[in-house]
Order: C-alpha cells, then structure tokens, then sequence
C-alpha cells in the first residue's frame, strides 16, 4: 500500500488575461507572456485526467474494491462539471465502465497505480496560444514503488491530448508545485531537492530550470519532511493557494505528530512571505478532523481536508465524519472558491492509502 501521507490540510483562482497582465485591448501584444506559464487550478479547464490504476498487489484486498469506488465516485463527480478522461488497463475496462457511467471517457493504457497528479504531464500555456506538457521524468517517489508503466504516462496522455511534450532532466512529481498563476509557486525542498530525485542538483540549479519550465519568478520553498511518506513531503499536503495572494495551509496541533512542528514552520514561512507581486500572503488554516469513520482507520490514513480539487463550477472535497470539522471546511472552502459549488465525498479508502482526491487528479487547462 502507498504510505503516502497523514495530512492536516487545504487552492486557487484568476483568469488568463489577468495573469498574462492584460488591462486594455491596446495593450495586449505588449503584455504577451513571452514563457510557458503553469495556470492557476482554478482556471477554466478542457477536462480532467485520471487513473483507474488501484491493484490489490499495491493495495491489498481490503481495500481494492473501495478505492476503485471512491476513483469512480471522484471521477463522476467531476464529470458533472467538465469532461473527465480515465486511463484504464484493458482487463479493468468493464469494471471501470460499469462504475464511472457513460459521462466517463476511459482509454486503455498500460498503468501501475491511481495518482495521476505524479504521474501525468504538468500542463503550460505557451507564449503563441496552446498547450504543452512537461514530463518531470516519474521515478516512483524515488524508486520507492514499481513505475515501469507509469513512468509513461505522461508521454501517453500528451499524445491522446494532442499537445507538445516538454523534456527536462528534473524528476519530480506534480503534487510537489502548488502554483497561482501569476508566477508564484510553493514548492517543498524535501521532494524536489531529494537525491532519490535530483542528486547533485543545488537548489539554484532546480530553480532555474522551474523558472524556465513554468513561467515562474518566485518560488517559495518549504522544508517539507523526509521519509514520512512516499512522497517525501509534497506540497499539496501542505499549502495551496486560493487565489493569488491567499494560501491555505495545514496545521497539525498534536505535539506528538511528527507534522507538528514542520507545519509550524511552514505557516510561519508563509506568513512572513510575499509573492511574486509583492503581495504579503493571507494565510488560511483548516482544522483536521478530531476523528475518521473507523472501517478503514489507520496509521496513514490522510485526515486532512486540504488534498480538494478545482474543477470548473465546483470543488471537489472530502469529507471524513466529524460534523464539526466536514462543516467547517466545507463552509470555508465555500467562502475561498464564491461561486463554486462545494462536493464532499467519502474517499476513505483512497486515504487509507495515504492520499487524497487531488493526487488522484490532474488538469488540463483550457486556453
């Protein structure tokens, strides 16, 4: 099973035009972006990417069943907003069909496991219209997990899009860049300055080549932790933006928790932090949840609520059992995202293996 990790948290908005810093019609041609831009999550998308990748080998027979559920459930949701496309391996195809419904597009492909936010390519707008796709060389969470497949999947899903696939000699994982748009990331030394990624690359280096890829000015830097998870300590488990200027970030308050004290740094990182635009953060905190339904309760069940998706017209979120704290984030995600509808769903089993409906997930922008 994937110990990816037990989190305590919680994303993003703007327009294109804005971001690109066009104000009047005259203008435009002048405030051209003249790099890729990685866009804002919650900027207008084509469609969703996903995986119904779960394996009883990676996740037992316990849970096996359930995760496939709770993909579907992720999947459908998300569908009711915008296209959804799911890569399945051809012995699942009448599973997977039965399960998403005809909303669903499902293609074949050959695929190790569910985490398309690692996996797949991390869409850019380029500087003369379109897309592309950077492939960030998937290495299994540093070769923590079999990835013969999926380390194809980024090259396979920029191809069925129809879009440039961008090389880079960078190995990460798209859960480890949390952007605004607007040439600001948050991005954890932990996972992208890890040897078992990026051996002998200094920070600068790493940066350099993000700044190029992205479109990026600014990279705020968080520690992170090693070693807890398989990750490594991704970003998205940690702090996301809201909107340019605001980020939502975890806290874990129990003193014996090993998140305890990095995600005390982590806020106190962000709240002394301005952005690319000089902006000083508004930083936002979601509590966890006091307790989870028991069924699939564990060690590294992720009981946080920040791993929620942007779609377009809602965000996706999960919801754990506790009135209380389901109530709050819901109530908070509502007042983060105007004009989105908030849906909460039960995705226990994919938490008990440690992750969470953003990992589950990756955008493909509309521009």
């Amino acid at each position: 099973m994937p110990n990816r990790r037990k989190f305590v948290q919680t994303l993003a908005a703007s327009a294109f035009a804005s971001a690109c810093g066009v104000v009047k019609a005259g203008e435009a041609a002048m405030k051209r972006p003249t790099t890729n831009r990685m866009p804002d999550e919650a900027e207008p998308h084509r469609r969703t990417w996903m995986a119904f990748g779960a394996s009883e080998e990676v996740w037992g027979r316990k849970l096996i069943a359930e995760v496939q559920r709770n993909l579907a459930g992720i999947a459908r949701a998300i569908a009711d907003f915008e296209p959804v496309t799911m890569l399945v391996r051809e012995e699942e195809h009448e599973i997977a069909s039965e399960l998403v419904g005809k909303k669903v597009e499902l293609l074949v492909c050959a695929i190790d496991d569910l985490w398309m936010r690692d996996t797949g390519p991390v869409f850019v707008a380029q500087p003369g219209g379109g897309l592309a796709g950077v492939d960030f060389n998937f290495n299994g969470w540093g070769d923590k997990q079999e990835h013969t497949d999926d380390a194809q999947v980024a090259e396979f899903v920029t191809t069925k899009a129809g879009v440039t696939r961008i090389a880079t000699d960078l190995v990460l994982e798209g859960g480890g860049i949390e952007v605004d748009g607007h040439g600001t990331a948050i991005i954890t030394e932990s996972c992208v300055l890890n040897d078992n990624r990026n051996p002998g690359k200094s920070k600068a280096q790493v940066e350099a080549e993000l700044k190029r890829l992205l479109g990026l000015d600014k990279i705020l830097w968080l520690p992170g932790i090693k070693d807890k998870d398989i990750t490594d300590g991704h970003t998205d488990f940690y702090a996301r933006f809201a909107r340019p200027g605001v980020v939502v970030a975890g806290y874990d308050p129990d003193p014996q928790s090993y998140d305890h004290e990095v995600t005390r740094k982590h806020l106190d990182i962000l709240r002394a932090a301005t952005d690319a635009r000089g902006r000083k953060l508004d930083v936002v905190t979601l509590e966890a949840p006091g307790t989870v339904r028991e069924r699939y309760a564990n060690d590294d069940f992720a009981a946080g609520y920040i791993n929620f998706y942007v779609c377009n017209g809602a965000v996706i979120a999960p919801q754990f059992g506790d009135a209380k704290t389901d109530r709050a984030a819901q109530s908070k995600l509502a007042a983060l995202f105007p004009g989105r509808k908030i849906v909460a769903l039960d995705i226990d089993a994919i938490a008990a293996g440690g992750g969470g409906i953003h990992c589950t997930t990756q955008q493909e922008p509309r521009v």
